[in-house]
């Protein structure tokens, strides 16, 4: 049985849920229309049988809806609608009238004083229900409405209001220069583009798909933001636009936009600032307990398609083009903490630039082999360059390591596994001997297998940097931490030999 009203009967609001306020002192009409909507989902009910706390408990509960009785003692119910249509907090408040009877006259009053509805009590329960869901949806958009325009108020002038509106639009990854520009030009939000000249970056951790299979979610999502943070405020601050973020890559754009006469340039001094700035953003993961992570970075210069595409309801800022595809293939190419670029970049950021070695590739999709150049420094007013790329020393293992590994170049699928053994050794690359020919900068998965023929757990991956004779140079882009342990156990024993 349903508990007897008393006072003020109601359950928890929630907000914005549709919240109905009965004023009756018939305590058998506020037990029946409680136990009705009490079924209804999404429907909170709160009664009040004394109509001289109408407006305090209105004030208490927030009603989207009253429904307010006529006839009760000591007041009129017609009075207690004046009182709620001169109060600021409660005038827009839908209020349906509960009569007994149908008078066209009191009917008529009734409007002319406020009321939303008039209903003879009690209605059909599918009528009734509508009704409130009719009235308090208008009402709740009202509110939304008005929590909208109140923000808005908020923001204490005109270019705050649209940079606000501009930083949305953009997806919040544009620099100030480049907000300030679209805030003197409100049509650069309109939808349309032009064709333009640009440098193309395109960044990828290594290794952290196979990385995040072994964390949680909230280890995931820690390490990419930790990441991100850090790469966002160089980029900017280099004068890029970030595209997208797709998981841990970065998609930006230098030259859109705005073009600064030198964004080849720019992009490359971008780049390695992002590379030596890894060194911060595995100093924050350790503090955070997170593993330490690296990158790789392709650029590519070429004339694409820039500008807001989608829909009226949907702008986004975005760069098409076939040079957009290369990009993502030559940063594809990269091991950790290697800048690879186009000739088209090359060129276009001058004789500043600094190249450790080219490498002619073919990249899926692209008729005709291209060379890409390893970038590790820009000279002239930017000044940045990486460390030295010294190859860890490799020890020949005292007895060759077997291993299984399947090979991704684009062409094999990488379901079929192949033998071989690792001869030598650092932590960062090793030597692999195998009769099977290994295209370069092939995609490796391979796992270690004991010398009794068992496999040990846990999958490796790396690339194929380099040809050797029987075999080839393995770099590792990911290693499980079970594997590392060996992989280290396997190390300190090399160097005890030598040592």
């Amino acid at each position: 049985m349903p508990a007897e009203p008393t006072e003020v009967v109601r359950t928890e609001p929630v907000q914005r849920q549709i919240s109905v306020l009965l004023i009756d002192d018939q305590h058998l009409i506020g037990k029946m229309v409680g136990k009705i909507l009490g079924n209804e989902p999404g429907m909170a009910f709160h009664y009040c049988s004394d109509p001289g706390k109408a407006i305090e408990t209105a004030l208490e509960v927030q009603p989207t809806v009253i429904l307010l009785d006529l006839v009760m003692p000591r007041v009129s119910g017609l009075d207690v609608l004046d009182d709620f249509r001169k109060l600021e907090e409660t005038k827009d408040i839908p209020i349906i009238v509960l009569s007994g009877k149908e008078k066209a006259g009191t009917k008529a009053e009734a409007f002319e004083r406020g009321a939303n509805d008039y209903i003879v009590k009690l209605p059909d329960v599918v009528e009734l229900v509508a009704r409130i869901r009719h009235h308090s949806t208008g009402y709740i958009r009202l509110l939304q409405l008005n929590d909208a325009i109140g923000a808005l108020k908020e923001s204490q002038s005109k270019l705050e209001l649209r940079t606000r509106f501009i930083r949305e639009t953009f997806g919040k990854f544009l620099s100030d220069e480049v907000v300030s520009n679209l805030l003197e030009n409100p049509g650069g939000v309109s939808l349309g583009g032009e064709e333009r000249v640009v440098t193309i970056m395109m960044s990828d951790l290594r290794g952290f798909t196979s990385m995040s299979e072994r964390q949680t979610a909230e280890q995931t999502v820690a390490t990419i933001n930790n990441f991100l943070g850090v790469m966002t405020d160089i980029i900017l601050r280099h004068h890029g636009t970030i595209i997208e973020f797709l998981g841990d890559a970065i998609f930006a754009v230098f030259g859109a936009p705005l073009n600064h006469g030198n964004d080849a340039a720019n992009a490359i001094a971008c780049c390695i600032e992002m590379q030596l700035a890894m060194d911060r953003v595995n100093v924050i993961n350790a503090a955070d307990g997170l593993p330490r992570v690296a990158m790789g970075i392709g650029l590519n210069t070429g004339r694409v398609a820039v500008g807001n595409i989608g829909s009226e309801k949907r702008i986004k800022y975005g760069v098409v083009g076939k040079h957009v595809n290369l990009a993502a293939r030559i940063e594809s190419y990269t091991v950790e903490r290697q800048i690879l670029v186009s000739d088209s970049t090359l060129k276009a950021a001058g004789p500043v630039v600094t190249v450790h070695q080219r490498m002619e590739v073919k990249p899926k999709g692209v008729k005709e082999a291209i060379t890409i150049h390893d970038v590790v420094g820009i000279g002239g007013d930017y000044n940045a360059y990486l460390p030295d790329k010294a190859h860890e020393p490799l020890f020949q293992v005292p007895k060759e390591i077997p291993i299984r590994f399947s090979v991704n170049s684009g062409k094999d699928s990488g379901n079929r596994f192949r033998d071989g053994a690792i001869s030598a050794l650092s932590m960062k690359e090793a030597e692999i001997r195998s009769m099977v020919s290994v295209p370069l900068h092939s995609n490796i998965k391979f796992f270690l297998v004991s010398w009794d023929g068992t496999e040990m757990p846990g999958d490796l991956y790396g690339k194929a940097t380099e040809t050797i004779d029987g075999g080839f140079l393995l770099h590792f882009t990911a290693v499980p931490p079970e594997i590392e342990r060996f992989l280290r156990g396997v190390m300190h024993f090399c160097t005890e030999c030598k040592g």
